[in-house]
């Protein structure tokens, strides 16, 4: 379906279904190269094909009559597969590509080591995920909606026009990002005033992260739903909609990498059973730099989004989709 056919769409079921259906042809138009294990591309399509699926399937159930096996759980835990999957691609080059060639030579022979021990590790997840993409969880899955795109059910919901529903599917997981705890982490209150402090040596961020690092974890995470649900609805705003889209996935990045430097460091402390300091003084020096810098970049967001001018351009924006494209 191409966007100007898109845009003839009016009602909610009717969207819906186009969602389902999209997702589903791209996580399928990957299958066969990832069971194949050719390119690690076609494994990260897919899975942000699942992904998007799972969104369009939970943001959609009070609309759409789906059978069991296509449920939000099945998609996740298929999704999930795929993703240790591709977290290991992930780790893989990042090793190689962000830290191997910058190493002196006897931090490079240890890290070797850390590859050769990734490597076994993806051989059984690779064999995982060709089991799980010929298992029966997925087949049946993939099997009911199929049959559900050629004769979909719906819930009375269904027959409203999206002009009359799209600030109610969207600001609820808005509000749900906005209040999230993670914009508190490592914040003060000053008479009655959120301070994001500045200044802060390496230490105090490490010992921040060490203490509260799941909690921005988590935010990223509920940045990458709002994120995919707002991607569900980009031709029905106009710029001011996609600005807000960059923003949130900007943020899910930057959080996302700072996640992403305490795995590895914690994996490779696993490997090695040890300080990484007593084997890999430069890497460990690498990670500790490399969250510096990311820390910066999140308190500039973090402040942006502590005001409340912020926070009401953003509802602003989903309070006024283009209702002359979707006014009958």
């Amino acid at each position: 379906m191409n966007t100007s056919t898109q845009l003839e769409v009016k009602l909610l079921g009717e969207y819906a279904h186009f969602a389902i259906n999209k997702h589903l042809k791209k996580s399928l138009k990957w299958e066969l190269q990832v069971k194949q294990d050719k390119d690690p591309e076609a494994l990260h399509q897919m899975r942000v094909g699942m992904r998007r699926l799972r969104t369009a399937v939970s943001r959609f159930d009070s609309v759409i009559k789906l059978p069991k096996s296509a449920s939000d759980r099945n998609i996740g835990k298929i999704s999930r597969n795929l993703g240790s999957l591709r977290d290991i691609d992930v780790l893989k080059e990042t090793l190689e590509q962000k830290y191997v060639p910058y190493l002196p030579s006897e931090e490079q022979k240890y890290l070797q080591l850390a590859l050769d021990i990734l490597k076994k590790q993806r051989k059984k997840a690779v064999l995982e995920v060709q089991e799980t993409l010929k298992g029966e969880r997925y087949k049946s899955l993939v099997k009911s909606l199929k049959k559900w795109l050629e004769q979909p059910k719906y819930y009375p919901l269904a027959s409203l026009t999206l002009e009359n529903v799209l600030p109610d599917l969207l600001l609820p997981e808005v509000s749900i990002f906005m209040l999230h705890p993670g914009w508190l982490v490592a914040t003060q209150l000053e008479a009655d005033r959120i301070v994001v402090p500045t200044g802060w040596d390496k230490n105090q961020i490490e010992q921040s992260l060490a203490s509260q690092g799941k909690t921005i974890h988590d935010l990223r995470k509920q940045a990458k739903r709002l994120r995919y649900q707002m991607e569900l609805f980009t031709d029905r705003y106009g710029e001011s909609y996609q600005e807000h889209i960059a923003e949130v996935k900007s943020i899910q990045e930057v959080l996302g990498s700072i996640q992403d430097s305490m795995v590895l460091e914690k994996w490779l402390l696993d490997i090695f059973n040890s300080t990484l300091k007593d084997k890999m003084p430069t890497a460990s020096k690498f990670f500790i730099d490399n969250r510096y810098e990311l820390w910066k970049q999140w308190q500039s967001i973090q402040v942006k989004y502590l005001t409340p001018q912020t926070r009401y351009r953003f509802h602003s924006t989903m309070l006024n989709p283009k209702k002359s494209q979707i006014s009958a």
